[in-house]
């Protein structure tokens, strides 16, 4: 709260394959800090990736920032079904990897997929819904704002064989004003938008698309509530079912599917 000190944050993000990373942040680049890595390397050899940033700002975003590795390597994988996926530091991946197939199934249900649609993933992130559904669709294409995670879903497409996704590194609203090259309208259109949720110009760019279904992933019910206020003209709600990825806390994950009208 002060600014002083050398530590900041710690985080540790571990996987279903027993894979641990340790992202630590640090006010500056001090010989504390250095000794602190080195103590918990020793100590802790099972941990496969240690990672560090140091973040002088008054937030703790470290999206424009540089991850160093201290020690292992700079990503750890998970499991979801037969698909395999690469997590880098800066990259979302869900917190709840044995309720993630589960959600990932309802998107999947939802979207009823025959194998010849087109399908927008809104926020792609590493990929995960569109690696998850591309065997069902003709195309996927994925729009995310963090570069690592667009390195990340392309590197997760070639590990896992799969050529018909395309992932776009950008702002969701610029790139859907602009238009998207050489791809198909949209017949789909999947949101997984922070929990802030939608900007009203993506929201203006997604109903001009006319996707025939939108399915919203919200882990935040509130903004996906008001979200869904500016679509009624356009779209009904046709089914929406609620995940517990965070249990014993109040916190939920809610999908929403949308046909048009």
């Amino acid at each position: 709260r002060n600014q002083s000190g050398d530590l900041r944050t710690l985080m540790i993000r571990t996987t279903t394959l027993n894979e641990i990373m340790i992202l630590v942040q640090f006010y500056k680049n001090s010989k504390k800090a250095h000794q602190l890595l080195n103590e918990i390397q020793n100590k802790f050899p099972e941990i496969t990736s240690i990672m560090y940033v140091i973040n002088s700002k008054k937030n703790d975003t470290i999206y424009d920032l540089e991850v160093e590795c201290y020690n292992g390597i700079d990503f750890i994988s998970e499991k979801i079904g037969n698909l395999k996926f690469s997590i880098s530091a800066k990259s979302f991946f869900q917190t709840n990897s044995y309720q993630t197939k589960k959600l990932y199934n309802v998107v999947k249900k939802f979207a009823s997929l025959e194998g010849n649609e087109t399908v927008y993933d809104l926020y792609c992130g590493t990929g995960t819904i569109s690696i998850f559904l591309s065997k069902f669709a003709k195309e996927i294409i994925g729009i995310e704002t963090v570069k690592d995670a667009v390195l990340a879903a392309k590197d997760n497409a070639k590990l896992n064989k799969i050529n018909n996704t395309k992932f776009i590194h950008g702002d969701v609203k610029h790139i859907l004003s602009d238009g998207i090259k050489d791809s198909n309208k949209p017949d789909i259109i999947i949101l997984d938008p922070p929990r802030n949720g939608l900007e009203k110009q993506v929201i203006s760019s997604v109903i001009s698309l006319k996707p025939k279904k939108i399915i919203y992933v919200s882990c935040n019910s509130s903004t996906q509530a008001r979200d869904l206020i500016d679509f009624k003209e356009f779209y009904k709600i046709k089914l929406s079912q609620p995940i517990d990825m965070f249990p014993q806390t109040y916190h939920v994950e809610n999908v929403v599917l949308l046909e048009k009208i």
